[in-house]
């Protein structure tokens, strides 16, 4: 069954964190994906792409030299047939190239030119690196993560590069293929880390203006400071994850635990340090696993903290088919979910460069041409 954006050409410029996911995303709901990889990592002498292995399923690759001047025709080639564009260079580096957003709309109007970067393609710091930890702090999302007594915890690369990166560049993509369906013209999408993030703590700032949430770290119903929103240590020194918010979901808690609700009130502060030091000695009673079991068929809403390694075993993962397994390699299946057009794990991670003849034969060019272009490097 086709995948809702079937049909639809993509150019990934190799690239890592948010844009090999984002990647990841449109390729699963269909869109035809070619990776260009450096003409090195299809001669076997492969850079930080390789970490992307993850996010790199239902790709093709083409390996070429974007610096030549042959390397530059065929990504114009390649372009001119494209309907989106997705890149995270510096900004500026696709324009030195000739590939900029002027360029390549000159030549293909309708093309969508997704960019993604750390603090965005303009503004004092465009030209400064960074990683999600730096984007996450300047957003304002970083500081409120981690325990009062003390530094911020980084919450290793969800934030910025794959919540306030990528999932924002596949929308602003997929909102740009809409909007030309009207207007029939491409766009640039300016996807900043720094921007995603800083959207993502919207809810956050409205609890801030109703005096629901305090600018102190460790002081909040979310960040771990509460009995009833924190991890546990078992018997077996793993954990589960307690997220008894409601008044509800609290008193089933305590009857579960078989604790007096008269005693446990849930929003009297000056009680919490009390119910946290005894609920981690109940929650020392027991494993991981015999806790997840008593709580199983209940809305007390504990958890089993599992490991990357155990996640994919869990029964309901297993029944709902989270994860799938491609080419040895265990993996989160396609998300969201559509019904009548799904996405879909096609086929595997490609070898950088593995699709380089067969991609620009479908360009036009000849075996002869080929030859000449391996023989002086220009691909791989």
């Amino acid at each position: 069954m086709a995948g809702p954006l079937t049909g639809v050409r993509i150019v990934e410029f190799s690239a890592i964190g948010p844009v090999p996911l984002a990647a990841m995303l449109l390729a699963d709901l269909g869109a035809d994906v070619v990776r260009v990889d450096r003409v090195a990592a299809a001669q076997g002498r492969p850079g930080l792409e390789i970490a992307m292995l993850g996010m790199a399923r239902n790709r093709t690759s083409i390996a070429v030299d974007l610096k030549s001047p042959q390397g530059a025709e065929v990504i114009g080639r390649l372009l001119d047939g494209a309907d989106v564009v997705l890149e995270g260079f510096r900004p500026g580096v696709m324009e030195r190239l000739g590939f900029g957003p002027d360029e390549a709309t000159a030549r293909n109007p309708r093309l969508i030119f997704g960019r993604m970067t750390g603090w965005g393609q303009d503004g004092p710091l465009a030209q400064r690196s960074g990683h999600d930890i730096n984007y996450a702090a300047v957003a304002g999302a970083l500081e409120a993560i981690g325990p009062s007594d003390g530094p911020p915890t980084p919450p290793l690369n969800y934030i910025a590069d794959f919540g306030g990166g990528a999932l924002y560049l596949a929308l602003g993509v997929v909102s740009a293929l809409y909007e030309r369906e009207q207007s029939g013209l491409g766009q640039v999408v300016d996807a900043a880390m720094v921007d995603g993030t800083a959207s993502m703590t919207a809810m956050l700032r409205g609890m801030m203006t109703l005096g629901m949430w305090s600018d102190q770290r460790g002081s909040n119903s979310l960040d771990g400071s509460h009995p009833f929103y924190r991890c546990y240590e078992t018997s077996d020194g793993k954990y589960v994850a307690v997220g008894a918010i409601e008044p509800q979901f609290w008193a089933e808690l305590q009857l579960r635990l078989g604790l007096s609700a008269s005693d446990w009130p849930q929003y009297d502060r000056t009680k919490w340090d009390d119910q946290h030091a005894q609920l981690e000695v109940i929650f020392r009673t027991r494993t991981r696993d015999d806790w997840a079991h008593l709580f199983a068929d209940s809305d007390a809403c504990v958890a089993p903290v599992l490991s990357l390694l155990e996640a994919p075993q869990h029964p309901a993962n297993q029944a709902r088919g989270v994860y799938v397994e491609v080419d040895g390699f265990m993996q989160p299946a396609p998300a969201p979910r559509l019904s009548r057009t799904p996405g879909e794990v096609r086929h595997g991670a490609p070898m950088s460069g593995e699709h380089t003849d067969e991609v620009l034969t479908q360009l036009g060019y000849t075996p002869e041409e080929l030859e000449t272009l391996r023989a002086d490097d220009v691909i791989g």
